[in-house]
């Protein structure tokens, strides 16, 4: 796999080489800030780019504002955000654009070198790994809709499947049977009006649409 990192911070930037490349990855290039994002994604085209969010010169919120500058001019480009923060405006169009391949870590909570490395294939892949801190936020960015009806369950469920996870992993993480996530499934996409799908990353991916899609009052 071809891989751009864009990372102000040496450190965690080669390390991202060395580990990227021990698992049998190749890092294409590497840029460390913000307005050497976008001709680093351009030149080399990869097969996904690690982007953090707050880069320099201005350390607001450059690497973000590239790699969807990138995503429009390579449509499909995979990208895995790997950030401090959580960037609700750009986070929710960067994931309710209705495309797949995308990702949104925060460095705090990536803690095992394995689900880094899985969330990277996957999201490479098309599919989609999202922090549950992230779907939080942007579930609390709306109010007053059908959102308000689903059971914490049913919350803990959406959360699962914003996350990537497929129908048996979330069974295994809520300890319930794969009959039970079906289920839950199906309520909530009954609640918040969508057609119901047991396709990977693309029933989250309209998950998240609905979420960003406009006339909701936001937080």
């Amino acid at each position: 796999m071809r891989v751009v990192i864009a990372e102000d911070n040496a450190l965690l930037r080669e390390g991202l080489v060395l580990l990227l490349g021990s698992a049998g990855h190749e890092v294409v290039g590497v840029a460390g800030t913000g307005p050497e994002v976008l001709p680093a994604l351009l030149t080399h085209r990869p097969d996904i780019a690690v982007v953090d969010v707050r880069m320099p010169p201005g350390f607001r919120d450059e690497g973000l504002r590239a790699a969807l500058e990138a995503r429009r001019a390579l449509p499909g480009l995979p990208v895995l955000v790997l950030s401090q923060y959580v960037e609700e405006s750009y986070a929710a169009e960067l994931i309710g654009g209705g495309a797949s391949g995308v990702g949104y870590l925060l460095k705090d909570r990536v803690g095992r070198v394995d689900a880094f490395l899985d969330a990277l294939e996957r999201v490479a892949s098309g599919g989609t790994a999202l922090d549950p801190e992230v779907v939080t936020e942007l579930l609390a960015r709306r109010r007053d809709d059908p959102l308000d009806t689903l059971t914490p369950r049913e919350r803990e469920v959406l959360a699962l499947m914003a996350e990537g996870r497929d129908n048996t992993t979330i069974a295994t993480r809520l300890v319930v049977t794969e009959r039970a996530v079906s289920k839950h499934i199906g309520n909530v996409f009954a609640k918040l009006g969508l057609p119901p799908s047991d396709t990977g990353h693309r029933r989250v991916l309209a998950v998240l649409a609905y979420l960003n899609r406009g006339g909701g009052k936001e937080s």
